[in-house]
């Protein structure tokens, strides 16, 4: 992929998400769809965006019974996504179900720790050890599930990366040099994810948020 940036489109509404996918479609690689996207517009909305011609990410964040997961996987096999998310905490046997029932076109990634915790977040909900712990504990287990990578923050996609040569890098919580953090605790610049290891790069409000965000898009893309 020429271009790895993924522009979030974390909005219930179609209309909304169909006009920046339109102005920035020249400066991006593909479409991030998440939760909130699906829940208001499933299926229907899913293919309204394919239109665009843009390859889609369904960032779902299944986690649950392997069983479930496995047939949550087959009910959105239809939609023909380039990249699916599982959490990689559901565990092995849920990991493994949700990749042999996922299309074969289909990129199955695990979210190892989500770039709006941090480790005091981390200690409250049971975690041991430091971020970088984590990532890479999450990042061998989806490593021997089977699934094609992980999604993790710019901060541990170095290590992770050595832990898995050849796996798929998903970076999200990434903010330009001049951007704000939000309610992201854990962020790198698009550059400095990419120049460590990211296959894709995923980018919500420095561009949706912009006043011009083909603009914005434009901007992040040359300093890759």
């Amino acid at each position: 992929m020429t271009n790895p940036i993924f522009v979030a489109l974390d909005t219930p509404n179609l209309d909304d998400a169909l006009t920046i996918a339109r102005s920035v479609k020249g400066h991006v690689g593909g479409l991030k769809l998440g939760l909130e996207f699906f829940c208001a517009n499933g299926h229907h909305g899913v293919y309204e965006i394919q239109k665009l011609g843009l390859p889609i990410f369904l960032d779902l964040k299944l986690h649950d019974i392997p069983n479930t997961v496995a047939k949550a996987m087959q009910a959105i096999n239809v939609l023909e996504p380039a990249i699916v998310t599982v959490h990689a905490s559901g565990g092995r046997a849920m990991m493994e179900g949700a990749k042999a029932a996922a299309g074969s076109n289909t990129k199955v990634v695990g979210v190892t720790l989500l770039t709006s915790l941090d480790e005091r977040d981390m200690e409250r909900i049971g975690y041991s050890g430091s971020t970088h712990d984590q990532v890479s504990r999450l990042t061998e287990l989806a490593m021997e599930a089977g699934l094609d990578g992980i999604v993790c923050s710019g901060n541990e996609v170095g290590a992770a990366h050595k832990i898995w040569k050849d796996g798929f890098f998903v970076v999200p919580g990434l903010r330009p040099s001049d951007g704000k953090a939000g309610d992201q605790k854990r962020t790198v610049t698009p550059r400095a994810a990419r120049d460590h290891g990211a296959s894709i790069l995923v980018i919500g409000r420095p561009i949706t948020a912009a006043e011009d965000p083909n603009a914005a898009a434009r901007a992040i893309e040359a300093t890759l």
